[in-house]
C-alpha cells in the first residue's frame, strides 16, 4: 500500500500537471489559427503557462515539504 504522504504528493501534482495542460489547451483554442498555428499572443500566453507552472511546482514542493515534515526537525528524503 501506498504511504499517505506520498499518495498526498502524487495527488497534487498530477493535478497540478492537468491544470496546466487544461491552461495549454485552453490557449490553443482560443488563439488557434485554422493551420495549426499558434498566433503571436498565444504564444506568449503559452510561455507565461509555463512560466506559472514551474512557479506552482515550486510553491508545491515547498509547501509539501512543509507540511509533510515530521516535527522533531528532520527533514524526510
Amino acid at each position: 500500500m501506498v504511504e499517505r504522504e506520498s499518495l498526498i504528493e502524487i495527488v497534487v501534482s498530477v493535478g497540478a500537471v492537468f491544470l496546466m495542460l487544461a491552461a495549454m489547451f485552453a490557449i490553443g483554442s482560443s488563439y488557434g489559427a485554422a493551420n495549426s498555428t499558434l498566433s503571436p499572443q498565444g504564444g506568449q500566453m503559452l510561455v507565461w503557462v509555463i512560466v506559472g507552472f514551474i512557479l506552482l511546482m515550486t510553491a508545491v514542493g515547498v509547501a509539501l515539504a512543509y507540511l509533510l515534515n515530521d516535527s522533531d526537525g528532520n527533514v524526510s528524503a
